[in-house]
Formats: structure tokens, sequence, C-alpha cells
């Protein structure tokens, strides 16, 4: 069977703009965006984001630009809408254990109700608390209370004073002691020297006595101390019975303001209860400094009002008053504290302090009953934020840990906030390498997240994907501002969409190039104050862009042409022909001829691979030459054993050589080289085969035509040159409109095949040879393969009569 030479309408799917069904694209604005040929992908995401049980969790993979990010946090917003606001999230002093706050719940908004009621409660009690301990009737209940301890105290004392008379005893008080003097009958005091005069049995009586009155000082003193307590005591219960009024009526009012779930709440009304013993245990530092303050206070107390005042306070982490529905949370830069939360400390007289109103929420706080969207190259930029994120999966709880700092040496004492119950939906970003990766390497991480939502690269495209795509052009203009497209304009980006996949029947799904090249066709059309985007300025942005990225390609180009790499194009050469490589350079590809040659002798060998044998070749085209080694072996099982010795490579080659694209040509040269027959140098090779000699389709197919002609077109077209490519890659064809007008002014040519039979013909102008006949005895003399089997005869015959000879060893 020949090849099949192509038309110039075959090389390229062009859309009719009529077909469209609109002028421009300001008249799609009303239609809504969808999810372009991402179907699967879309059921997958509702599904996920509706599945309300643990572990179902999304991992959304695809390549970057396919929308999967915009197209998920939408998805995230719509569900978010259908759900409950979840509650706030509040922090408390904890009285017991003030090292461990305490976390509460509460109904959304009510956190921040709570918060303000409290700080308005404190400031207004703190108002009240002073004016009724200065109050008049207070004051009067005080004095009253001082006199009569007072009375007290004077009658002890007169007692004491009294029990000293009758034994001839004058006492006087001296701060914080009793002195006391010996007198005689008269009242006169006695001095030493009198005393010692007295007889011994008087001074005996005397010192008795006086041991006795010191005892009876001693009980005095005791006496005092019950009295001085029973005074504390009872002013302290007169403060605690005057203000507890006060705070009952003020606390019931804060009660009655909170939502009925918040009030019956257990932890809240400890809480409260905690706040209201406090107050009372520290009145006397609500007082007045006109009061006197007691001597005897309690040194645990704190030294200042702001001390315990604070303790009243909530720290609010997370206030979802604002929200209308769940919490929908990007998180771009996840670090520890951004995503699990974190501690503030501050310096105050050169110390680290910190305290439970400087605990801060991370991402993952906010996120609770709602969603959070991570990326999974952000994740594993910092291990421990990975092993933190599968505890939470694992616990489903969330811990605040503060981590080692530079001056963690300087705290004398963290605080440990009390972990809390999350429900989260995390939606993990990640490439289709990552998935299948992780799948393997981590299992139970991967078994967290059972929603898998694929992007695909391409989509099969319709009349519906064409509109769906032009209205994506549509809004991605009115979100830019950017002047509208004509129908014409945006048949020649889906064209591009089609390139992009080297597909005539699939569209590329990854939107952002789209997304670009209307960007850099708008610019075009605002240097010349166009008002509307036309087919000129699509042409000029494609134009320009490959000017920006093309010095590689016109580099080669130039090389070739001085005559630096050696490129036959015209002519016919033995063992010699031009194969397509394809050269990738990340944002940019372009293909260029490389010449193939072989070589074929008399041997035993076999085929040498050159590119091999140095370390050059890929495991890919190794393949493919031991596919055509061995195809080729086929074709002359007839007169084995084979005597060969051959050899091919990859002229002026110097980076090494990946794929199978290039088997075609190299199976060309070689039977060029066994048959002695010349092929045609103007034709260039792309296309892998099987063992059976079919030819199997390769990639890049347009920028290998395009690079070939573009070398031809340098040199200059002679009519008599063209590619010939696999069959398969028939649909593939999206040339640039340059090679189409050239092939149909017939100076180039596509040429397609099914086997590689149908390429000897054409390029040797010989039959092949290859019959039908499922036993094969002998191929025509006068085909290539007959002359390449008498070639094999010869060879066989020359090592034979190697062999043969007496010194050949």
């Amino acid at each position: 069977m020949p090849t099949t030479h192509l038309r110039s309408s075959e090389l390229r799917m062009n859309i009719d703009p009529d077909t469209l069904g609109f002028k421009d694209t300001s008249a799609l604005l009303q239609s809504s965006l969808s999810w372009i040929g991402q179907e699967r992908a879309k059921t997958a995401a509702n599904f996920g984001l509706a599945m309300q049980l643990p572990d179902y969790h999304l991992f959304v993979l695809g390549e970057a630009g396919s929308g999967r990010s915009s197209l998920l946090h939408q998805a995230m917003i719509e569900a978010a809408k259908k759900s409950a606001v979840p509650p706030d999230l509040c922090y408390l002093y904890n009285f017991t254990t003030p090292e461990k706050p305490v976390a509460l719940r509460t109904p959304a908004g009510q956190g921040r109700l709570l918060h303000n009621s409290l700080e308005k409660l404190t400031e207004t009690l703190l108002d009240e608390i002073t004016l009724c301990l200065n109050g008049q009737d207070f004051k009067i209940k005080h004095d009253r209370m001082l006199k009569k301890f007072k009375a007290t105290e004077t009658e002890l004392y007169a007692q004491l004073d009294a029990y000293a008379e009758t034994r001839n005893f004058s006492i006087r008080r001296e701060t914080e002691q009793i002195v006391f003097t010996m007198r005689d009958n008269k009242g006169k005091i006695l001095t030493e020297d009198e005393l010692f005069k007295l007889p011994k049995t008087r001074r005996a009586k005397i010192d008795q006595t006086e041991q006795e009155l010191h005892a009876e000082i001693i009980r005095y003193f005791e006496a005092v101390k019950c009295v001085e307590n029973d005074k504390r005591n009872a002013l302290a219960t007169l403060k605690r019975n005057s203000i507890q009024p006060v705070l009952d009526q003020h606390f019931n009012t804060l009660c009655d303001s909170l939502h009925p779930t918040l009030r019956k709440n257990k932890r809240l009304k400890l809480f409260l209860d905690q706040v209201m013993q406090d107050i009372l245990d520290n009145l006397s530092l609500f007082e007045s400094v006109s009061i006197e303050t007691d001597p005897t206070a309690d040194a645990k107390q704190p030294n200042s009002l702001d001390d315990i005042l604070f303790r009243y306070q909530i720290n609010l982490v997370v206030d979802n008053s604002g929200l209308q529905g769940a919490p929908v949370i990007v998180e771009d830069n996840p670090h520890l504290h951004s995503l699990f939360g974190n501690i503030d400390y501050q310096f105050e007289e050169a110390k680290v302090k910190t305290d439970f109103m400087h605990i801060r929420a991370g991402s993952l706080h906010k996120a609770h009953g709602g969603f959070i969207m991570l990326h999974l190259n952000d994740l594993l930029t910092d291990p421990s934020v990975w092993i933190r994120l599968c505890r939470l999966l694992r616990s489903k709880r969330l811990q605040i840990e503060e981590s080692a700092s530079t001056f963690a040496a300087n705290i004398p004492a963290s605080i440990e906030p009390e972990a809390v119950d999350v429900n989260i939906k995390i939606v993990l970003i990640g490439s289709r390498e990552d998935y299948y990766y992780l799948q393997h390497e981590d299992p139970e991480f991967m078994r967290r997240f059972r929603v898998k939502v694929d992007f695909t690269d391409s989509f099969k495209s319709n009349s519906e994907t064409y509109h769906a795509s032009s209205v994506f052009i549509a809004h991605t203009c009115q979100l830019k501002k950017l002047p509208h497209f004509s129908a014409a304009a945006v048949a020649r980006l889906l064209e591009e969409s089609h390139r992009e996949v080297d597909d005539q029947t699939r569209q590329s799904a990854i939107f952002a190039r789209m997304e670009m090249l209307v960007l850099e066709s708008t610019a075009q059309c605002k240097t010349h104050k166009g008002k509307l985007v036309e087919i000129d300025d699509v042409m000029t942005a494609l134009q320009a862009r490959a000017a920006r990225h093309n010095a590689p390609d016109q580099w080669l180009l130039e090389t070739i042409t001085d005559g630096d790499i050696m490129i036959a194009l015209n002519g016919e050469k033995i063992g010699q022909l031009n194969a397509i490589t394809l050269i990738e350079m990340g944002d940019h590809c372009f293909g260029a001829p490389v010449r193939v040659t072989a070589r074929s002798f008399a041997g035993e060998t076999g085929l040498l691979n050159i590119a091999h044998e140095v370390d050059m070749s890929g495991p890919i085209h190794d393949k493919g030459v031991l596919i055509l080694q061995n195809y080729l072996s086929a074709l002359f099982a007839h007169i084995t054993p084979l005597a060969l010795s051959s050899s091919i490579v990859f002229e002026q080659e110097y980076t090494g050589i990946e794929g199978d694209s290039a088997s075609c040509a190299e199976f060309f040269a070689l039977l060029s080289s066994l048959s002695r027959i010349p092929v045609k140098q103007c034709i260039a090779i792309t296309g892998a085969l099987n063992q059976y000699g079919e030819v199997l389709p390769v990639g890049g197919i347009n920028d290998k035509i395009e690079g070939f002609f573009n070398i031809c077109a340098r040199f200059g077209l002679s009519g008599e040159q063209g590619v010939l490519i696999p069959y398969r890659n028939k649909r593939h064809l999206m040339l640039n409109h340059d090679v189409i007008q050239a092939v149909e002014q017939g100076l180039f040519h596509i040429y397609t095949m099914q086997h590689v039979t149908e390429g000897i013909e054409l390029l040797t102008g010989i039959t092949s040879g290859l019959s039908e006949k499922k036993k094969i005895k002998k191929y025509p003399a006068k085909t290539v393969l007959g002359h390449a089997e008498k070639t094999l005869i010869d060879f066989r015959y020359a090592c034979q009569a190697f062999h043969s000879r007496p010194d050949a060893s």
C-alpha cells in the first residue's frame, strides 16, 4: 500500500466564526462560567464537599493553569452557603490552673457579645464597687463596726491595766509592746537599787508576780489578735454582703443577654462563678484610697487591680459573627503559626511573658465547620507542618503548641491552651505525580483523602465546549476591563487551544494559556486603539510570543544555514537521511532535522547503536533500536543466520538522545545501507515502529514538521521537499498557515504511512518487495528487500570464506 499524500484541508482544523452564534464576546456576559470539559472533576468535587463523614477530604490533581484552584474555590463557596455558620472559639482564664487556658465554643456572634459584655461589665463594676464602698450607708456600717471592735480592744486593755494595778504594777503601750513597772504601796515607782534592798523573800514574791503579769500580757495580745481577726472577717463579710447584690444584678443581666444554649453552658457558668468569687476575694483593691487599707491584708493578693481585671476578659480567637455560612479559607502561606496558631510573647522588665490573652488562632481553627484549601508543594517545604497535619487528620483535635525559639530559655513558664475538636474539609491541590507518589509512600495520609478530583489536561471538543470557552473569554475581558473579541478572533483562540494539545478533536484544558493569549491579544489591539480584538491581533500576539522565545531554534537554523550542522535537502544518499527531533526547553519547544547515518559490513556483531555505547542514549531510544533490529531480523529470517555487522548514529548530536520517534528513520537508513539503494534527502521522517513494522504515532508532530519546513524555506522550497509521518498522527495535525499555504502551492508535501514498507517505496522509488505471503522464501530481485537480501547473502559467503582460511582463528 503506498503512502498517503495529505491535502491542505487535512493539515489543520479550522473553526467557522459563523458557527459560534455571536458577533463578539460582549453578547455572552449573561452566560455563567462552567467547568469546561471537567465534568468528572465537578461531580467528584460536589460529592466530596457534600460528604459530611470524616476522612472524605479532597485531593485535587491536575496541571497548573487548568482552573483547579479557582473552580474548587468557587465550589467551596457554593457548598459553604448551604452549611450552617460554625461557633466562635474563645479562650478563658483558668482560675484553677492558670497555665492551661480553657477553650469555649459559643454560637456564632455570641463570642463577640460575651467579650463586649464582660469588658463593659468590668468597667461598670469598677465604678459601682468603688462607689458602693465609698457610699454613706457603707461608711456608717463600717465606722460602727470599727467602733465596736475598738471598744472591745479598750475593754481588754482596761482589764489588763486593772490586773497589773492590783499587783502594784503600772503599764503603758509603746508601739507593738507593753512596758510595765513596779510600784510600792504608796504608788511610787521602785528603782533597781530600791528593789535590790528589799528582803530576799519580798524580791522572790515580786519576781513571781512579774511572771504572772507577763503571762497575762501574752493572753491580752492573743485576745487582741482574735479581735483583729474577727474585725477583718466582719469587715470582709460586710463588704461581700454589700457588693453581692450588685454582682448578682449585673451577672444576671449579662446571662439574660446571651443565647439560651450559651446560657446553659457549664464551662461558661463555672467561669462566671469564678469571676464573681474572685471579685469578692479581692474587694480591697476596689476600695478608694480614702478608706484605710487593712495592714493585715493577705500578702498573696494581686499587687494591682490590673492584675485581676485581665482575668475577667475572654480571648476571642475565632469570630464568625460576620459569616453567612461555613467559612472558606485559602491558605497561601501554610507555615506552623499561620496554620496551627501560636502564642505571642512580650518583653517586660527584661523578661519574656505571656498569658491566655496572647493566644492566636491559625487558619485551621478558623476553618472549623467549613473548608480550607492548601497546596501540597507549600506543605512539603516544612516537615514539621506535614507531621502536625498528619497528626490532626488522625486525631481530629487541634493543639496550639509553641515551637522552640531563640528566646525560649528566657521563658520561665509557657502556657498550654486546651486542645479543641475540629471538623474541617481539606481541599489539597497537587500534581498527578504527587498523588500517586503519596499513595505509595504515605498510604495512611492518603487514606484521609478519599475523594479524588482529577482535572484532565484536554477534552473532546464540540459546540458546547466552544460556547463555554467563548463565555470564559467574555468574562476574562469583563474582569480585566479589556476590549471584547470578535467571533473570528475567538475562533482563532479556539484553534490555538487545539494546537496546544496537537489534536483536531480535543481542546486544551489549561485555560491559563488561553487567558495569557487573551491578554497579549488585547495588548496588540490597544496599540492601534481598536475597540474590538480581531483575528489579526491574535495572530500578531502569537508571532510576538514566538519571537520572544525562538532564539534557540533561530540559532540552530543559522548553524544549519552556515553549514556548521550538515543537513542535505536535495539529491539521494545511501545510508543517510533526515530524521526530525523535538527539542524541549521548558516553555518552548521546536523541531529540528538531524542526519541519521548507517553503515553495514560482513561480520557477526549485529547492529551497533553508537549513542548507546557511549551512554548518550536513553532507555526508550535503546528499546526502539532493539525493536528495529528484531524486525530487520524477522524480515530476513529465511536466510538466517545473518552475517551482519552494522552501526547507526545521529550525526552531530552531543547532548544525548531519548525517545523512539526516529526508529523508522533509523530503519530506512540501515535498509538503504544494506540494499545499496540511495534514499531521498528532501523528505524528513518521523515515526516509531513495532516488531511487525507497523508505524506508531509520535508526539510533537506539528513542531517537527514546522521545524523541517523552516529549514527548507530558508534554503528555498524546491517543490519536492516534505515530511513522512505516521498515519495515526493525521488527526494531530494543526499546522501553521505558512506550511498549509506551501502545501496548497505544491511547494511542500505531507505524507503518511501505516507500515514502514510504504515509506521505503516513497524514499527510494522502488517497491519494497514485501508481499502478503505468510512464508517468504526469497524477495524479488529488483526490490529494495531483494537487494538487501543479496547483500546479506554476500556477507554470509564472505564470513564463511574468512572462517575457512587456514590462518583464521
